[in-house]
């Protein structure tokens, strides 16, 4: 069994999704702003790229889901079983609040139909979010990133990355390869308070400094579940045009608290 401990850090203080405001989250019953389930993902992935290696991040996948939140300047650890692919972030009380299966599959790569995800541009002035405007099938709006960006600047940083591999040959993060799938959410529709639940990314190679990365996508499903309505997303993350990760991507896009509230 490996492990770490860290500080978490809630980057998304300013952020569009107020639940992450600690206000906010307060009113939604939690103790505080969420830390965000991209970077709870990345925290994750620390077990399998310091078992694995690069091979994990070229063709590796994992799956996290976070049952109950992590909060901003948490001293939290991280563990990871190499032999079972079973990750963990345990909070201060020794409670696991989230969870992910990480492997290396051994079939070959899925070939993506790229014809079944679409480019398109951005909407100009994104539609509120509802069961009408993220349908089943409806295609989303590309997200176009010159790597490394801004947040690409920080991000080792700011997940309290400490594997070489990333500053050393300057890939992309797992966390902010999944980044993109949350904007492309927010980008396409109009949002309030949301939470990130789950997600799989199936890796199909590198993002290196330079490359030009953009998304494709559609809605694969929306439903309601205990007062809850939620989406799931399909993408598919590209850089320079060559597939780099499929993800299957889930949030709650309008809490019940919100419909409760009128």
């Amino acid at each position: 069994m490996m492990s770490r401990r860290l500080k978490a850090y809630n980057t998304a203080v300013e952020s569009e999704n107020k639940i992450h405001d600690d206000d906010t989250a307060r009113k939604f019953g939690f103790a505080g702003g969420l830390v965000p389930g991209v970077e709870v993902h990345g925290y994750l992935a620390w077990g399998p790229v310091a078992a694995w290696g690069e091979d994990w991040l070229r063709r590796g996948q994992m799956s996290s889901r976070y049952k109950l939140p992590t909060y901003d300047g948490q001293e939290i650890s991280v563990t990871f079983d190499e032999g079972s692919g079973e990750a963990q972030v345990v909070n201060p009380d020794g409670t696991p609040v989230s969870f992910a299966q990480a492997e290396i599959p051994t079939d070959e790569p899925p070939r993506i139909d790229l014809s079944r995800y679409a480019e398109g541009p951005l909407p100009d002035a994104p539609p509120a979010a509802s069961p009408q405007t993220l349908a089943v099938g409806t295609q989303l709006g590309s997200i176009e990133i010159d790597f490394p960006d801004e947040k690409a600047q920080t991000y080792l940083a700011d997940v309290r990355e400490e594997l070489p591999l990333y500053t050393e040959r300057g890939y992309a993060h797992p966390g902010w390869v999944l980044g993109l799938a949350n904007l492309a959410l927010l980008k396409n529709v109009t949002l309030g308070p949301w939470i990130h639940v789950g997600s799989t990314v199936r890796n199909l190679g590198v993002i290196e400094p330079g490359a030009h990365v953009s998304t494709r996508g559609f809605v694969s499903d929306e439903y309601e579940k205990s007062g809850h309505r939620f989406v799931d997303l399909d993408l598919v993350v590209l850089a320079d045009d060559t597939p780099v990760a499929m993800i299957a991507h889930t949030a709650i896009y309008r809490p019940r608290q919100v419909a409760d509230a009128g």
